[in-house]
């Protein structure tokens, strides 16, 4: 009895293994063909002006001149800036000058995973919560 639950027990083990591997495979097809779409009516409700895609201003605490420095960094995109290390963020504004660093870049990545995310809303209240784009 016990060897033939032994061989029940490899064999489910085998089933389980190949099931995960193939949850794996279908969540990374997932992710990979998952595209967000940008509605500018929705973030013009929410933020009571008009935004286009990739706009970095969107992010508390980021105006134009920062915006023009990330995107000289290659930091073009939503999607980019919410991949980017805060140290990377602290990093470029070093080198742009004393004026930069007075600037924490702490939230600007999760800010702007939220907003490649579509989920305005929730971003425009915890922008809300925010003074020049850091945590109180």
């Amino acid at each position: 009895d016990l060897e033939n639950c032994e061989q029940k027990s490899s064999k489910l083990q085998a089933e389980i293994h190949k099931i995960k591997q193939n949850s794996v495979a279908i969540a990374s097809d997932f992710t990979m063909n998952t595209t967000i779409t940008f509605d500018a009516k929705t973030v013009k409700v929410v933020f009571g002006k008009s935004y286009q895609q990739d706009d970095l201003k969107i992010i508390e605490g980021i105006g134009p001149k920062i915006e023009e420095l990330f995107k000289t960094s290659g930091i073009l995109t939503w999607k980019a800036l919410g991949e980017t290390s805060v140290d990377r963020l602290r990093e470029i504004l070093s080198k742009a000058g004393e004026r930069y660093q007075i600037h924490d870049p702490n939230t600007w990545p999760r800010q702007s995973k939220m907003a490649y995310e579509g989920k305005w809303q929730e971003l425009k209240d915890w922008q809300n919560t925010l003074e020049g784009g850091r945590e109180v």
